[in-house]
């Protein structure tokens, strides 16, 4: 059973997580409106993931006899001034959900709740590579700085990413 400040936290974070598939869905929005479908894509991809990922918290608070409460999901942005502020709008973002997930482990120690910071060890790992992952195309995008065919090379390939569910969570 999660004693009540963890289920707290724990709902807070199926919020968090929601708020982020919401705020990659209004980045493919934009790059849509802006004819990089590439980077759309890759959008969409990262869309799935955080709705994953907010399924985990949520199975995982009834499987340990919680109560999921959800709220009200913020409103996104909904423009940015390129793509490579969209992107570190993302770096940024992925840095604040370390954050969170970081005080949700320091908050299962202190509470000596084992099952909750076993649970949290998959999100630590994957924040690593999601912050990764945003900081190498905000290096590129860097490199690129206004070079439209570097644009269009980068779009091409964003547009490869595809969506695979990872295997602890299909299971």
């Amino acid at each position: 059973m999660l004693k009540k400040k963890m289920l707290k936290a724990m709902n807070d974070q199926v919020n968090a997580e929601m708020f982020s598939s919401y705020l990659y869905l209004s980045m493919e929005a934009y790059f849509q409106s802006i004819s990089l479908a590439g980077f759309a894509a890759w959008m969409r991809v990262q869309v799935q993931e955080e709705l994953m990922h907010g399924m985990k918290f949520y199975d995982f608070i009834q499987e340990r006899g919680g109560k999921v409460t959800l709220e009200a999901i913020a409103k996104p942005e909904s423009a940015w001034a390129s793509p490579l502020a969209a992107f570190e709008a993302i770096q940024k973002h992925e840095e604040h959900v370390t954050s969170l997930i970081n005080n949700l482990v320091d908050l299962a120690i202190s509470e000596k709740d084992h099952a909750s910071n076993n649970f949290l060890q998959w999100f630590v790992s994957e924040q690593v590579e999601e912050e990764a992952s945003a900081a190498a195309v905000v290096d590129r995008l860097r490199m690129i700085q206004d070079n439209p065919s570097g644009l269009f090379m980068m779009d091409a390939e964003l547009g490869k990413r595809v969506f695979t569910m990872p295997a602890a969570a299909a299971a």
